[in-house]
C-alpha cells in the first residue's frame, strides 16, 4: 500500500494541499532520523524549525505554567464535594477506586472516579492540601496547551501551533477549570489527545492511532461519562471519509476502536455493577444504587432533557425556553451568562474554519490539512450544539470542553490564511476574523463597564486598524503585514487576557464557579438575577425554596430580576416565579469568601462546603478512632466541610444534595445500633426538609431519639446517647 501524505509545505511550513497530487512529497513523518541527546532534542525540536521555535514553545509552556500556579492556594480545597472525596481516596484504596465521598465508603461522587485518582496519589504522596490537590490540574492544563501546539504544528507553522497554545492559555474558563479540582480539566486533556491521535492516524492510516484514540475517550468517559462521547460522530465521520486507506480497512479500524474505546472505559463499570452492592459503597446520583442508570439518567439524557431524577430542578427546555440553567438556543454560548467565559473568540473561529475549509475545497479526499478543519472543527461545532441546547444542569465551566477545539481553529485558520494572504479573499477572510474578534470583544467588555473601561476601545481600535493592514497584506511589505497581523492577535486576545489575569488574582469556591471580574456572568438570562463572582454568590434564579430541616430560612435567593435578599429572608419575586415557602438556604460557590454562610452555623450547603469551628473539630476528634464514621449529614457538601477540617470520614446522607435514598432508614439505623457513627450534625442539603425523604425520615428520627449537643452556632445530636438518659 502506498501511503499518502499532502503536498510540500510552503516556506514558513503550512501544509499547501489544496491543488493537484504533489509533485515532491514532504519528508515522511515515519522516516527514521538520526538520534540526538534527549536535552538537545528538548531544546532544539524539529531540524526544520527556526531556532526561535522550541524556545518560543517552552516558554509558552512555562509562562502557563506560572500564571497557573500563581497564588494557587488561594482557592483552599476549590469544590469541598471532590476534595473530600479525594481526601477519602488518599486514606482507602477502596475510596480509591470507586470514586468515595468518604473513607467509610458509605457513598460515592456522582462522577466515575478517573478525575479524581491523580489528585489522590498526589495527596498520598505530599498530604492534603489546597496545592496537592490542585497542582496535578495545572499540569493538565500545561499539558493540554502542548497538545494543541502539536496538533497544530504538525500540518501548519510554528505560529499557527503557538497561537493556538496562547489562545488556549489564556481562554478564561480554562485559566479557572484548570485550577481547581472539578473533571473538566481531566476531560480537557483527554478530548485534545484524541483528536490529536485522529489526525495521526488520518495522516499515514495506521490502525494503532485510532486505536489509542478509543482508549483515550474510553479513559475520559470514566472522568466525566457521557459528555467525553459529544465529539465521537465528528470523529468517526471524518476518519470514514477522509483516512489514506480502503474503506473496508476504514470500517474495520472504526470497529477497533470502538472496542478499545469500550474496554477502556468498560472495565471499571463491569466491575461496579458486578460488585455485590452490599459490600461498595452506594452509587451517588443514581435512584436505584446503578452506575448505568447515572450514567444513561442523571448524568446522561437527563442533562439533555432536564428530567434529571433527584437533581435540584430542570433546564430550559427547547429553543429559547427558560428555567434553572439559563436560557436554551443558539445564542447560548454568546449570551451574559456564557459570553465572557469562552465566546471571545468564537466569532473568528467560525470564520476561520469556514475560510479553511474553503481553503481546502479542491483538496484530495485524503487531505490532512482539510481534515485537521474537519476533526477539531466538528468537535467545536458538535459540543457548541450540545451545550446550547441541552435542558438540564448546565454550569458556565462546561465550556472549558470547547476551549481546545476553538483555539486549534483559531491557529489553524490564522496559519492557513496568512499562508495564502496574497489571495485577496484570504488576506479579506483574515481581516474579517480579526474585526469579529475585536468588535464581539468590545461587546463582552462592554458588559462589565466598570471594569477597565478604556480596553475596549482599545480593542475596538486596535481590532480594526490591523484588519485595515491585513486587507493588503498581500500588497504591502512583508514587515508591515507582520505589522498588522500583531496589533490584530493582541487586540483578539486583549479582552480574553484581562478576564484571565482577573481570575488568577483571586480564588474559587464551591460547586458553580466563573471566571472573570465581578459581573462578568449574570445568572438568569434577560434581566439577570444579578451578577455571580465565581458562583451564584447569593442569587440563584427561579427559587425561593422551602424551609430546612433546623426550621431556618436560608439565604433567600431571588428569581431573576427579582431583588437579592439578606441572610435568613426570601428574596422577591423574579421571573420565574417563586416556589412556596420561605427563603431555601444554601450557601453559593463564589470566590473565597463571598457567596454563601456555609460556616456560620454549621449548616452546611448545596454548593459549598461548611466552614468548621475549632470547638466543632474537637469534638468530633473524641474517640474518633472507635467509629467508622464520626459523624453523619444530610446533603455531601455538609459533610465534605465537617470531613476535610476533620481529617476523618463523615457519611453524606441522600449523597450531593441529600435527594439520594442512601442510606435507607433501616440500613442507618442499624449503623447506630452498631455503634458506627458517632454524631449526627443538624442542617444540611435542601433532601433534609420535608417531602418525606429518607433523609428526612432520618432527620426527624434522629431529633426525636438523641441527645442535641450545641457547640457555638453549630448543632450536633450524639448518637450514642437517647435524649431520655
Amino acid at each position: 500500500m502506498t501511503t499518502h501524505y499532502d503536498p510540500p509545505t510552503t516556506e514558513h511550513g503550512a501544509a499547501a494541499d489544496w491543488g493537484p497530487s504533489p509533485t515532491a512529497p514532504p519528508r515522511d513523518p515515519q522516516a527514521g532520523e538520526p538520534r540526538q541527546p534527549f536535552v538537545r532534542r528538548l531544546w532544539r525540536g524539529r531540524p526544520e524549525d527556526p531556532r526561535w521555535v522550541r524556545p518560543a514553545l517552552l516558554g509558552l509552556l512555562a509562562t502557563t505554567l506560572v500564571l497557573y500556579l500563581y497564588d494557587l492556594s488561594a482557592s483552599g480545597y476549590a469544590n469541598s464535594f471532590y476534595s473530600a472525596a479525594v481526601q477519602a481516596g488518599s486514606r482507602s484504596w477502596k475510596a480509591f477506586f470507586f470514586g468515595s465521598l468518604d473513607a467509610g465508603n458509605a457513598i460515592t461522587v456522582d462522577k466515575p472516579p478517573a478525575s479524581l485518582w491523580p489528585m489522590e496519589l498526589s495527596v498520598r504522596v505530599f498530604g492534603l492540601d489546597s496545592w496537592a490537590i490542585l497542582v496535578p490540574e495545572v499540569l493538565m492544563g500545561v499539558a493540554t496547551v502542548a497538545v494543541v501546539y502539536a496538533a497544530v504544528r504538525r500540518r501548519f507553522s510554528p505560529v499557527a501551533g503557538l497561537i493556538a497554545g496562547a489562545v488556549l492559555a489564556l481562554t478564561p474558563v480554562a485559566a479557572l477549570m484548570f485550577r481547581f479540582d472539578n473533571p473538566d480539566a481531566m476531560l480537557a486533556l483527554l478530548m485534545s489527545v484524541a483528536c490529536y491521535l485522529v489526525v495521526r492516524g488520518l495522516e499515514d492510516g495506521r490502525t494503532k492511532w485510532l486505536v489509542w484514540a478509543g482508549v483515550v475517550i474510553g479513559f475520559a468517559f470514566l472522568a466525566k461519562t457521557l459528555q467525553a462521547f459529544l465529539i465521537l460522530p465528528a470523529l468517526a465521520v471524518v476518519y470514514a471519509v477522509c483516512a489514506p486507506v480502503s474503506l473496508r480497512k476504514r470500517f474495520g479500524q472504526l470497529a477497533a476502536a470502538t472496542l478499545a474505546l469500550v474496554v477502556s472505559g468498560g472495565w471499571w463499570v463491569a466491575v461496579v455493577e458486578l460488585w455485590p452492592a452490599s459490600s461498595r459503597p452506594y452509587i451517588g446520583g443514581s435512584q436505584n444504587n446503578s452506575f448505568l442508570e447515572l450514567t444513561f439518567g442523571y448524568n446522561g439524557l437527563g442533562r439533555l432533557n432536564g428530567e434529571e431524577t433527584g437533581s435540584v430542578g430542570g433546564g430550559g427546555g427547547g429553543a429559547g425556553g427558560s428555567g434553572m440553567w439559563g436560557e436554551t438556543g443558539w445564542d447560548r454560548m454568546f449570551n451574559s451568562e456564557v459570553g465572557g467565559q469562552i465566546s471571545w473568540l468564537l466569532p473568528a473561529a467560525l470564520i476561520l474554519l469556514v475560510a479553511g475549509l474553503v481553503a481546502t475545497r479542491k483538496a484530495r479526499r485524503t487531505s490532512v490539512t482539510r481534515a485537521s478543519f474537519l476533526v477539531w472543527g466538528g468537535s467545536l461545532l458538535m459540543t457548541t450544539v450540545v451545550f446550547s441546547y441541552m435542558a438540564g444542569i448546565f454550569h458556565q465551566y462546561y465550556t472549558v470542553a470547547l476551549a481546545p477545539y476553538l483555539a486549534a481553529v483559531v491557529g489553524m485558520g490564522a496559519g492557513l490564511l496568512w499562508e495564502r494572504r496574497r489571495q485577496p479573499w484570504a488576506s479579506i477572510a483574515l481581516a474579517a476574523s480579526v474585526v469579529a474578534a475585536a468588535a464581539w470583544g468590545y461587546v463582552l467588555l462592554d458588559r462589565t463597564p466598570d471594569y477597565l473601561p478604556w480596553l475596549k476601545w482599545l480593542v475596538l481600535i486596535g481590532g480594526l486598524s490591523a484588519a485595515l493592514g491585513l486587507v493588503f497584506a498581500g500588497r504591502i511589505s512583508r514587515h508591515l503585514a507582520l505589522g498588522a497581523a500583531a496589533v490584530g492577535l493582541v487586540a483578539a486576545l486583549a479582552g480574553p487576557t484581562a478576564y484571565t489575569l482577573s481570575t488568577l488574582q483571586e480564588g474559587h469556591t464551591g460547586s458553580i464557579v466563573t471566571a472573570g471580574p465581578a459581573g462578568a456572568s449574570v445568572m438568569g438570562g434577560r434581566g439577570g438575577g444579578g451578577g455571580m463572582r465565581g458562583g451564584f454568590g447569593g442569587r440563584l434564579p427561579g427559587w425561593q425554596g422551602r424551609q430546612n430541616q433546623r426550621g431556618q430560612q436560608g439565604n433567600g435567593f431571588p428569581g431573576a430580576g427579582g431583588t437579592p435578599a439578606q441572610p435568613g429572608q426570601p428574596g422577591q419575586q423574579g421571573q420565574w416565579g417563586q416556589r412556596n415557602g420561605n427563603g431555601f438556604g444554601f450557601p453559593g460557590g463564589g470566590r473565597t469568601g463571598e457567596g454563601g454562610m456555609g460556616g456560620a452555623g454549621g449548616i452546611g450547603g448545596l454548593l459549598n462546603g461548611t466552614s468548621v469551628s475549632s470547638e466543632a473539630e474537637k469534638l468530633l476528634a473524641e474517640d474518633a478512632s472507635k467509629y467508622t464514621w464520626v459523624a453523619a449529614s444530610v446533603g455531601s457538601q455538609n459533610a465534605a466541610g465537617y470531613q476535610l477540617a476533620t481529617g476523618d470520614p463523615v457519611m453524606a446522607i441522600g449523597g450531593f444534595n441529600g435527594t439520594d435514598p442512601s442510606p435507607t432508614p433501616a440500613q442507618f439505623k442499624k449503623y447506630v445500633e452498631e455503634g458506627r457513627i458517632h454524631y449526627f450534625i443538624a442542617g444540611g442539603g435542601m433532601g433534609g426538609g420535608g417531602n418525606g425523604g429518607t433523609a428526612s425520615q432520618i432527620s426527624s428520627w434522629i431529633q426525636s431519639t438523641f441527645k442535641k449537643v450545641t457547640v457555638g452556632s453549630a448543632t450536633f445530636y450524639d448518637l450514642t446517647q437517647k435524649a431520655n438518659d
